[in-house]
């Protein structure tokens, strides 16, 4: 059977400490029996290592931060696509999600498809609307606060048992065992990546990480869990162990 050819732009080309998603989605494309994939790499850093991966990533473009607003990225992407034809765009970093989903209808009447939730499916499963995300839909999720301040904390530090997770809204986590943890890892948090932060009940256990691909209709196509087995300064997984199930 001939391969379907098709051009798909993304991003996540960083391979190191912390590595970016986009080297494992690529050899996922790379390996498949049904396309015959182009990858064009959309890169933050001259020297993210995907960059250099000839043998995965055929042409590689260095494109504006989510930060730096919603047209500077479609005016990129809009020249590349000139060059390259893109026909799917996928953004492999959580801070890139809001821009691309607020672009999909722009990107669609350009030629370049998305697969990605409604701008309303997205702000409904932030770590911060998990509570009522979980009572919506009967999920269980552990108990949590949104507070953009210490007084708040301070506020609401009755409801909790240490030790408790201090999260990001974006990134980052870390276990806090006392009042003086916890402000360190809201500082620290803060001013990296912005308020609000989440404080979370802690929950016991090992830790798996489950991504599933659904049909729209409720319906489990495929999913892999996997358990970090060796976690970076950062927090990230580096070495993984994974496993497939079958619906």
């Amino acid at each position: 059977m001939e391969k379907i050819k098709v051009n798909v732009a993304l991003s996540g080309l960083n391979n190191i400490d912390n590595p970016g998603p986009g080297i494992p989605v690529i050899r996922g494309l790379k390996e498949s029996k049904i396309l015959d994939v182009r990858v064009i790499g959309l890169s933050y850093e001259n020297l993210e290592p995907g960059i250099y991966m000839h043998d995965l990533v055929d042409k590689t473009y260095k494109v504006p931060y989510p930060s730096d607003g919603f047209e500077p990225f479609l005016d990129r992407i809009r020249y590349i696509h000139e060059q390259e034809n893109i026909q799917v765009l996928i953004p492999n970093f959580d801070s890139e999600l809001f821009t691309v989903m607020k672009s999909e209808k722009i990107l669609q009447d350009m030629g370049i498809r998305t697969f990605l939730p409604t701008l309303k499916q997205f702000e409904e499963r932030h770590k911060s609307n998990l509570p009522e995300y979980g009572k919506k839909y009967g999920v269980k999720v552990p108990y949590s606060e949104t507070i953009t301040s210490l007084s708040d904390w301070r506020r609401i530090e009755s409801k909790f048992e240490y030790p408790v997770v201090v999260k990001g809204k974006f990134y980052d986590a870390h276990i806090a065992y006392d009042r003086d943890q916890v402000s360190v890892f809201f500082n620290k948090i803060a001013a990296k990546w912005g308020l609000p932060i989440v404080i979370q009940e802690f929950v016991r256990g090992a830790e798996v990480n489950v991504v599933a691909l659904g049909d729209g209709k409720g319906n489990t196509i495929g999913a892999v869990p996997m358990r970090k087995t060796y976690i970076t300064d950062k927090g990230k997984g580096w070495a993984v162990s994974r496993f497939r199930i079958k619906p």
